[in-house]
């Protein structure tokens, strides 16, 4: 049974517009993964209406967030963190039950807000950091070259871990000068709010809005002509729809999108505990449910009885329950129509002969109309099949053999993404000879997972995987654009006229 002494009442959340919460007339019921007839809270559900006044709310607050320093603003955004740790229990228990995800990476979520959120405020010296360029023969000017916050900027982040995608941009966006409306997702928007509020409560009112809502009433957040910049995480499909509606009013967009991510083990890979843990957390963590997760694995055919065993001798130890179950290894995915893709997956990798091995015990009693899914390997299946063509964003992994590694470098590359790759081999040599040629914004070596990203670089996609980047000074940039003043420098004229 769940453990009731970590189960929160119902949490309720409202809108914060312009430094004021704001109930709604409806709401957002909020169902938990794992037992969906429970309700886990409900949040406020915002009309169009609603969406216009957060806008208003940021463009006025603008002109004075905009006015300090970016070291004022760091310093105010350093004070806004108080009492995050205090509720951290509270909000991992709320995220879990709303995520589906076990309790320990719901708590992980809101520690990697705390930490991206103060690596941005490291970067506060660099913010306006000028570059002047000298009058040179047939330029008798001197240039600088400089930056300025865009205005309001809409941050949409998705369900899986949305407290710390919060953070890989709203920092970042706020230290450059912009004020900013947040929207969490739809179906787990509690514990994000929550968090978000908090923060906002600690700033000047109208620096940061939190909004929630149906995707119906949202447009606004995007096609408003006041809206300077939509960063937007999640999947594909749903960065095509809000690239055309920014093109409307052609706001900027960083897109973060979903990837297909593959891991490479050359022949002289080091198989052992310690890197197979990695490679199965990089697969498994989050139920699958990570954009950045291994989504294809690719092994010199030599050792891939050694990846396949050491996968199914971890995968034997999952216990499939409830994310605030003890004991409880993975949770169920986080909605009806994912689990019936992800079985549909392993159904027809099955179905085409591939050898397909499935681990784990589905839940009963109270849990049993969860979305849980078995986690599966399926070895050396047909190229084609679309549990290798598409991501799976669930718990089934393709094990793909290979002969050279050229083949490897083109099967890696032969996806429509680009998100992420990693190589696992005992050559640094090798590891960058083969990550160099890999299509993807961001390369690990001997590991995988956003357990070990670097969360001061730049990450992000190539091709269908995103385009623009977040953390880091690349992520800072990306709230500001880029000014020149040029003054004319009357010595260099007159020599110039001589």
């Amino acid at each position: 049974m769940t453990d009731t002494a970590q189960v929160q009442a119902p949490a309720r959340t409202g809108l914060y517009i312009g430094g004021t919460e704001r109930a709604t007339t409806s709401v957002l019921e909020v169902r938990d993964p794992a037992r969906p007839d429970r309700i886990v809270g409900e949040a406020a559900s915002a009309t169009a209406q609603d969406v216009a006044d957060a806008v208003a709310a940021a463009k006025q607050a603008f002109p004075g967030w905009s006015s300090l320093t970016p070291q004022e603003r760091a310093a105010q955004m350093a004070d806004a963190l108080a009492g995050l740790a205090e509720n951290r229990d509270d909000d991992a228990a709320i995220l879990s039950q709303e995520v589906g995800k076990i309790r320990l990476e719901a708590w992980v979520d809101s520690l990697v807000f705390e930490l991206r959120w103060n690596l941005a405020l490291a970067l506060a010296d660099d913010v306006d950091k000028v570059t002047v360029l000298e009058p040179a023969p047939g330029i008798p000017v001197t240039t600088t070259i400089g930056y300025q916050p865009l205005g309001v900027a809409t941050i949409i982040v998705p369900f899986n871990w949305p407290v710390a995608i919060l953070a890989a941009s709203l920092p970042h966006a706020l230290l450059a000068g912009n004020t900013v409306i947040v929207k969490p997702p739809p179906s787990a928007p509690l514990a994000t709010t929550r968090i978000a509020q908090r923060v906002a409560e600690q700033l000047p009112p109208g620096v940061l809005n939190v909004i929630t809502g149906p995707d119906s009433e949202m447009s606004g957040l995007i096609e408003h002509e006041d809206v300077a910049k939509v960063c937007f995480t999640g999947s594909v499909g749903g960065g095509r729809r809000i690239m055309e509606m920014a093109s409307r009013s052609l706001t900027r967009v960083t897109l973060e999108l979903g990837g297909n991510d593959a891991a490479v083990f050359l022949e002289d890979a080091v198989i052992d505990d310690t890197h197979l843990d990695r490679l199965f957390a990089a697969i498994y963590d989050t139920t699958g449910q990570i954009c950045m997760n291994a989504k294809r694995v690719l092994v010199h055919r030599s050792r891939v009885d050694e990846v396949v065993a050491g996968l199914a001798a971890r995968l034997e130890r999952t216990v499939l329950g409830h994310g605030l179950d003890e004991g409880t290894t993975m949770g169920p995915l986080h909605s009806p129509d994912q689990k019936t893709f992800v079985e549909s997956l392993i159904a027809e990798a099955r179905d085409s002969g591939a050898t397909v091995m499935e681990f784990g015990e589905l839940p009963g009693g109270d849990l049993a109309g969860g979305n849980f899914v078995r986690p599966a390997i399926v070895v050396d299946p047909d190229p084609g099949l679309r549990v290798v063509t598409e991501e799976q964003f669930g718990p089934v992994i393709p094990i793909l053999p290979f002969d050279t590694e050229d083949e490897a470098v083109r099967l890696a590359n032969d996806t429509w993404a680009g998100l992420c790759g990693s190589v696992w081999t005992a050559s640094t040599e090798a590891a960058n000879r083969v990550g160099g040629q890999l299509v993807c914004g961001y390369v690990w070596v001997n590991d995988h997972g956003a357990t070990r990203l670097d969360l001061r670089a730049p990450f992000g996609g190539m091709k269908q995987s995103g385009m623009g980047r977040e953390q880091g000074l690349e992520g800072v940039r990306a709230f500001q654009d880029t000014r020149s003043i040029a003054h004319l420098d009357e010595q260099a004229l007159a020599a110039q006229q001589h």
